[in-house]
């Protein structure tokens, strides 16, 4: 039975701690110097296991240092052909690979019957990159029906939507991410695709949050 090493246990959880606005530590540089220490570490402490390498590929990515996230992701993929990480796939996103996180993430789905819905919407992600609104409707849809509160999902669904014309439908599900984030802005978002090798292949979300009628920044408090 495989087990992960505590170090990329400690990567991902400052990662997400980085990327989620909970606390201090959403967008904070210092949670992903942590997450990038610990993602190090599980790379040296065992060099042939593939979660290490791509704890390792996922952080560079976001710290714009997206050729070495590359070659760290494919060290992963080189250790094990069919490692089902979805992280990988946004890391290949951001990192300018959107082809190559398709075939990544429909993989990962292929492979393991409990996939998070996390893997769906990363794959409907890509596709919207790419501007395959049609094919990441269905994965986006899949996403929310196994996640209904992940509000990534509605947002991703409700931009692809409006790029199918679908505007009802749209305003339905940016709504619904509002909903159960009320303190989503547009400026969280623009802070990090500030990381993307191509930001302005993913800039066309922001376009649409506006349009969405999302706001530009968070409320001010009481």
């Amino acid at each position: 039975m495989h087990t992960t090493p505590a170090p990329t246990l400690l990567s991902r959880t400052h990662a997400v701690a980085w990327m989620t606005p909970l606390d201090s530590d959403y967008l904070n540089s210092a949670a992903l110097d942590l997450a990038h220490q610990f993602a190090h570490k599980a790379a040296q402490l065992d060099p042939n296991l593939p979660d290490g390498r791509a704890a390792l590929g996922f952080v560079l990515a976001y710290m714009r240092q997206h050729d070495a996230s590359l070659a760290e992701i494919e060290r992963a993929f080189a250790l094990n052909p069919n490692y089902v990480e979805w992280r990988l796939g946004m890391a290949l996103v951001v990192a300018g690979r959107p082809r190559r996180a398709v075939d990544v993430l429909e993989a990962s789905l292929r492979l393991d019957p409990f996939y998070s819905p996390a893997a769906s919407g990363a794959l409907g992600f890509a596709h919207y990159v790419l501007k395959q609104y049609e094919q990441a409707l269905p994965v986006l849809r899949d996403c929310v029906t196994r996640a209904p509160n992940l509000p990534a999902g509605h947002r991703y669904l409700a931009a692809t939507y409006a790029q199918l014309g679908r505007m009802d439908e749209a305003r339905a599900e940016a709504a619904a991410a509002l909903r159960i984030q009320p303190s989503y802005s547009i400026a969280g978002t623009t802070r990090r695709i500030l990381g993307f090798k191509s930001p302005q292949t993913v800039s066309i979300f922001l376009m649409v949050y506006a349009r969405l009628g999302c706001p530009s920044s968070q409320p001010a408090a009481d």
